[in-house]
């Protein structure tokens, strides 16, 4: 199984929050293991934008952090490429107001991965499938 984190999925599942469930978390844990588990290079950025803002506290300097949380044995960073943009190009007008949730969901169509994410505008859009994760 390869899934695409969405940004929120990623960090919370390496923070060790709450979110994602237990049953997730173990879920994302086995996939990982297996070298499944795949970011969008836009979530870098939008990590990035979080620790400059104030929202993501770390136990590290960020640079530091952000390079173990998206080295090898971790995730699989996609690079934003001509398929990406074409997916992007692809999506309804009406999918989502934000950007970088755009990318996100480009990239997991231009890679053919389901997308592990919480948010409900996704969810529910019918445009990509969602990763369930057991209990999910």
């Amino acid at each position: 199984m390869k899934v695409l984190l969405d940004t929120h999925v990623w960090i919370w599942w390496l923070l060790g929050s709450e979110r994602p469930s237990t049953p997730e978390r173990r879920s994302l844990d086995r996939v990982a293991a297996a070298g499944g588990c795949h970011l969008s290079a836009m979530s870098l950025w939008e990590a990035q934008m979080l620790h400059s803002k104030g929202r993501l506290s770390l136990d590290r300097p960020f640079a530091a952090w952000l390079r173990q949380a998206a080295g090898p044995g971790v995730v699989a960073v996609l690079q934003l490429d001509v398929d990406v943009v074409l997916a992007l190009e692809r999506l309804p007008r009406s999918f989502h107001g934000d950007p970088a949730d755009r990318l996100i969901v480009a990239t997991a169509q231009a890679y053919g991965l389901p997308l592990a994410t919480h948010d409900r505008v996704i969810q529910t859009s019918g445009v990509i499938p969602i990763w369930p994760g057991p209990a999910c």
